[in-house]
């Protein structure tokens, strides 16, 4: 099994299959709109807007496990997110990361790449890197910003 063989609910409910990512360099956030690191959405659309057209996708999938710092259904979140932060990339149906509930997805990034205590998501903002072939060549704590990221976002757009 690949990223690619994955589907996920956008945040209008529809289902989407990653392998329409294919190819192109992936970094996958659980996200909060109500977290100390909430402004990262500044970062992360500094990224997508620089690199969208090289192949960087942005895969938003807000989490309200830690704190509950993202209230709201998916239309709030989607709103709050593009008022206030302007952001373009896409957003997913809010999701469990850690549990019995979380979605496949997660439970497959946290097995390639485990945290520095274990597996688990610790808090909102997590960052997993993907490659162009799909393979996860980096997990990023929530307090690393987006922009100590693009030095490999920009080696992994180039090879």
């Amino acid at each position: 099994m690949d990223i690619y063989d994955f589907k996920v609910l956008n945040n209008k409910g529809e289902e989407i299959s990653l392998s329409e990512f294919k190819g192109k360099v992936l970094l996958i956030v659980n996200t909060a709109t109500g977290c100390g690191f909430t402004p990262q959405y500044e970062g992360l659309e500094d990224l997508y807007k620089k690199y969208k057209n090289e192949g960087l996708e942005i895969l938003d999938f807000p989490c309200n496990q830690f704190g509950h710092q993202a209230p709201g259904n998916d239309h709030e979140i989607n709103s709050f997110c593009t008022l206030k932060y302007d952001t373009t990339f896409p957003r997913f149906r809010k999701i469990e990361v850690n549990g019995d509930n979380a979605i496949p997805l997660y439970k497959w990034l946290k097995q390639q790449k485990g945290g520095i205590f274990g597996s688990a998501i610790k808090w909102n903002f997590t960052k997993f890197l993907v490659d162009r072939d799909g393979h996860v060549v980096g997990r990023y704590a929530p307090t690393t910003p987006p922009s100590k990221i693009e030095g490999k976002i920009r080696e992994l757009l180039n090879s």
